[in-house]
């Protein structure tokens, strides 16, 4: 089959790879499509992530596939189902690792529910924490939906872990994927003021358009003073581009008590705060890695807002491609250009 792998710091390749075996408690996806996850998989890319050094290696982690071949001891998949978040982890190559592998043209998916039922959820016999949010998706959700769900599903559960709660008075600092999806959910979630902050003015329309009452430029002259010109300050400030400089501008405009959330893995292992222009007590909240159970549960919540056609990828996914094009993607990417990017399979 045909995989991207990144064979060296910011060089993609499609190349031929061997088709994955499924174990008893897996089964294989024909990969429909998958979205680039933009700061993510350009740290990837660029040798920039933590715990992804050994070149050459596969990449891709927002998948959606069919089930096209069923083991033996699986009990909550069947066969034509859509399946969101096949990869190939553990992944048996002489030549490449692998960083997800999701973009394959056949994934593997694991059955979290049949492991754990059958008392044999442990890295022992194989199973991954992945395995719980790998989940079908109910027939009329369809491929781009479904693909966004890896996105969406991620955010809407770092809701809890932020302990976000309807009334927030809240500051996106960012208007990519994730700050949309946080404006999004934040206002079909009942939220007060949202304020979305990101240097595109296409972004900045689409947040607005999403439900933000305001929108601005990080150089704008009046962010410092907006807490003061409302008359009170905010109770959260997200910073979804993972930025020191981010995280520092918002310290100011958070009351006692608040919270500034960052979202996503820190460009930096560590971090000079300027504590001393903010309240005396608040709290930092780091989201580097998605709570499990939180990111399955989240998917109930999505499917109804999808049904119900209070959300969709059209909001979103504003490029394509087919997978074999992915450097020109990734190109395009960098330009800060797109706000998701899907691939066809």
């Amino acid at each position: 089959m045909k995989s991207i792998a990144v064979t060296e710091p910011g060089r993609l390749q499609v190349v031929e790879v061997p088709e994955p075996m499924p174990t008893p408690y897996q089964v294989r996806l024909q990969t429909e499509a998958a979205c680039l996850c933009n700061i993510t998989d350009q740290k990837i890319i660029e040798g920039r992530f933590p715990g992804v050094e050994n070149f050459p290696f596969l990449l891709g982690h927002e998948t959606v596939g069919i089930v096209e071949t069923v083991g033996d001891k699986v009990r909550n998949f069947e066969m034509g189902d859509r399946v969101i978040g096949g990869l190939l982890i553990p992944y048996e190559s002489d030549q490449y690792d692998s960083a997800w592998g999701g973009f394959s043209q056949y994934l593997l998916a694991g059955d979290h529910q049949a492991m754990v039922d059958d008392g044999v959820a442990t890295s022992d016999h194989g199973w991954l924490d992945t395995y719980e949010v790998m989940k079908s998706v109910p027939s009329y959700i369809g491929v781009e939906d479904a693909v966004m769900m890896c996105t969406w599903r991620e955010v809407l559960s770092s809701f809890t872990d932020f302990d976000l709660k309807p009334g927030t008075d809240l500051i996106v600092f960012g208007a990519g994927a994730v700050g949309l999806s946080f404006v999004k959910f934040a206002r079909l979630l009942g939220f007060n003021e949202i304020v979305s902050i990101d240097p595109n003015y296409h972004k900045r329309e689409k947040a607005l358009a999403m439900g933000a009452t305001s929108a601005y430029a990080p150089d704008d002259v009046n962010i410092p003073t907006l807490a003061i010109d409302r008359g009170c300050p905010f109770d959260a400030v997200i910073d979804a581009v993972g930025k020191e400089v981010v995280i520092n501008a918002g310290i100011p405009l958070i009351g006692m008590g608040s919270s500034i959330c960052i979202y996503g893995t820190l460009s930096s292992s560590s971090l000079s705060l300027e504590f001393g222009n903010g309240p005396y007590n608040f709290d930092i909240k780091v989201h580097q890695w998605p709570t499990r159970f939180l990111e399955a549960g989240a998917q109930k919540q999505l499917v109804e807002w999808v049904k119900d056609g209070q959300l969709s990828y059209s909001e979103f996914i504003d490029a394509e491609y087919p997978f074999q094009e992915i450097d020109l993607a990734f190109k395009e990417i960098k330009k800060s250009k797109p706000i998701k990017t899907l691939f066809r399979f």
